[in-house]
């Protein structure tokens, strides 16, 4: 098959990792790909993969067997309805499915008709109800805007005065049309743990969890970031929590979007939190974590494309996958200004050094090729991978690697699976 993947983060190139290692696939091309996924296949460069019409025309022109699509954007954008115009397969959500994500009011309203277990919230787009609402409730404070915002949209904070301020922030455009409806939701306090499946529209098939850490430095301190390290599995779940997402949280939300003649196909990402009265979902992504994938897919004993088939075709139900032993630790290499401001062009050593450490495999996230040299291109840069039998090597194995890559102002977090 010819596989066109659509994105060019470290998930991406973990997906495109597992794409090469299929015997179905005998052509991958990424777009707008990355310096990783061009060792892997062709790329399609200066495309935006939110111009929709322009990608279904590659796809359509290249006459392509399956399109992948892995971030958000482009599934939002409605990438998956002008392929299917195009008469090309695409695995992902609708982009009315897709509003899962897209629309943390929607998927509010869909989880409280499904009785779904999630924090109390309230949609604004006014400032006066939305303060009001601040002022008769307790903090902590969690103040999200409604649409995507890069990871970047979401306040957790003690101090109602911040939290006023970042109403203000959305509703006066700091986060563009992603901040005209603030939603406002209870604190949930406990562990998070993302758990994920590919769906076919009526049946879920569950992937491996894993732990994700959000905050920029050690300890769970500095600002949200789009998630600076993880590891799978996580061994600290309460008994039969996976089951209890798929029962209670993905089942009744895949029946929900059905009846509303919306089915749901493509992967989902339930995030949940540990709470004192059972697990709440803080939110759903209708793509796979990053970097979550990054150490999830390198666990799997499967052949993930023909998984994808199978959901395309309706014939998920009775199917199982296959995982390797072991644990699985990333920790992602940031630019200097990570979160707010990253600094690129930075000139990158030590990658390929790095990768030929025993158990460890190098993402490529915000990197570019510049004359023959890797130079940082974003905000998370490099996700490097341990592998191994258990925590403590992986971990050993990823800082080790990661201690041979070096770029001006790079930062990461040195508590990652300790």
């Amino acid at each position: 098959m010819k596989i066109l993947l659509i994105g060019g983060g470290g998930r991406e190139h973990a997906l495109g990792w597992m794409m090469a290692q299929s015997p179905l696939v005998h052509e991958l091309i990424s777009l707008p790909g990355n310096p990783g996924l061009a060792k892997l296949g062709g790329i399609v460069e200066g495309i935006d993969p939110t111009d929709v019409g322009a990608v279904a025309h590659v796809a359509a022109a290249e006459q392509v067997d399956l399109v992948i699509v892995g971030p958000e954007a482009p599934l939002a954008a409605g990438i998956v309805d002008a392929l299917k115009s195009k008469g090309v397969p695409a695995f992902g959500p609708t982009r009315a499915a897709a509003r899962l994500e897209s629309s943390k009011q929607f998927a509010k309203e869909i989880m409280d008709r499904a009785g779904v277990a999630t924090a109390s919230w309230q949609a604004f787009t006014d400032r006066e109800p939305a303060l009001a609402y601040l002022s008769d409730n307790p903090g902590p404070y969690v103040v999200k805007a409604d649409g995507l915002a890069a990871g970047k949209g979401v306040l957790v904070t003690d101090d109602r005065t911040e939290a006023e301020a970042w109403v203000d922030r959305c509703l006066e455009g700091g986060f563009g049309a992603a901040g005209n409806t603030v939603v406002i939701e209870e604190f949930l306090d406990g562990p998070e743990v993302s758990v994920f499946a590919i769906c076919d529209g009526t049946t879920a098939l569950h992937l491996e969890p894993a732990r994700d850490y959000k905050r920029l430095a050690d300890g769970d301190s500095g600002p949200n970031t789009g998630g600076m390290g993880c590891y799978s599995p996580v061994m600290d779940l309460p008994d039969g929590l996976v089951d209890h997402a798929l029962s209670e949280v993905i089942d009744p939300v895949l029946r929900t979007l059905a009846s509303d003649g919306t089915p749901y196909i493509g992967f989902i990402y339930v995030g949940l939190v540990l709470t004192g009265d059972g697990p709440k979902v803080l939110e759903f992504n209708c793509r796979l974590g990053d970097p979550e994938t990054q150490v999830v897919l390198p666990r799997m004993d499967d052949d993930l494309l023909e998984l994808l088939l199978a959901a395309l075709d309706g014939t998920l139900s009775g199917r199982s996958i296959n995982w390797h032993d072991g644990t699985a630790v990333d920790v992602v290499l940031a630019a200097d200004g990570y979160p707010e401001a990253p600094r690129k062009g930075d000139p990158i050593t030590g990658v390929e050094a790095a990768a030929r450490e025993e158990g460890v495999i190098i993402f490529h996230a915000g990197t570019a090729s510049k004359e023959g040299r890797l130079m940082t291109a974003g905000g998370r840069v490099l996700n490097v991978v341990g592998t191994g039998p258990d925590a403590e090597s992986a971990r050993d194995r990823a800082y080790a690697a990661a201690g041979k890559i070096a770029f001006d102002g790079m930062q990461y977090r040195r508590d990652i699976a300790k």
